[in-house]
């Protein structure tokens, strides 16, 4: 049997805004089995769970972000977005020594993909319309396909992807403002682990996709 599609939940399975990225959030998607997508940058020489600048020192670290993680059986995919420059070398000693391997990074700056890449991270590069030929795709482990304006990806899009190698992660339109509905619809058929699906509405997700 094929393997269901994975399930991310952007900065967490949060019920309300002010959850996003909170440890509530995160212990919620993991106790479900999801994976989460999440962001990183460094705060005074330490890496922190964060989208924007990290302000005081209530900001979650990132190694406690991975602790959790590991507590939880059956925890999913994290999709690491990289905020920052200069990170890769603090995130790999972070990882190894939580002993962290289902993760993979991508929106690092294009030269700082570099050190990405040239270091065993699991690498992701970017399609969008904004983005029509992605960076270092022959590099690439994966494609974070994203759809700013429009739902334009359709399941041909992604199995280029697919027939060339790529995982795929896809952007569900509610990140953007946009309804769900018919692109869900569109991507409906999509199995595999091989494709990786963000969304704010992961509990909907895994109904259809679970």
């Amino acid at each position: 049997m094929e393997r269901a599609m994975k399930i991310l939940a952007h900065r967490g399975w949060w019920l309300e805004a002010a959850e996003k990225n909170s440890e509530a959030a995160f212990r919620r998607a993991f106790e479900n089995g999801f994976g989460v997508e999440t962001d990183t940058r460094d705060q005074n020489g330490v890496l922190k769970i964060a989208h924007d600048m990290p302000v005081g020192d209530q900001v979650m670290d990132l190694d406690y972000f991975l602790d959790l993680h590991k507590s939880h059986a059956g925890s999913g995919t994290i999709a690491m977005n990289i905020k920052a420059d200069g990170l890769h070398k603090a995130l790999r000693a972070s990882l190894d020594g939580a002993g962290i391997t289902d993760l993979f990074c991508f929106d690092m700056a294009v030269p700082d993909a570099i050190g990405y890449l040239n270091n065993g991270f699991t690498t992701y590069t970017r399609h969008s319309e904004l983005e029509p030929l992605p960076p270092f795709y022959d590099k690439a482990q994966g494609v974070w396909l994203d759809a700013f304006y429009s739902d334009w990806i359709t399941p041909d899009v992604i199995q280029k992807h697919l027939d060339a190698g790529k995982k795929v992660a896809l952007v569900s339109p509610e990140l953007h403002g946009r309804d769900h509905t018919a692109a869900w619809d569109v991507w409906g058929d999509l199995t595999g682990d091989d494709i990786s699906i963000c969304t704010d509405l992961p509990h909907l997700a895994a109904e259809k996709w679970g």
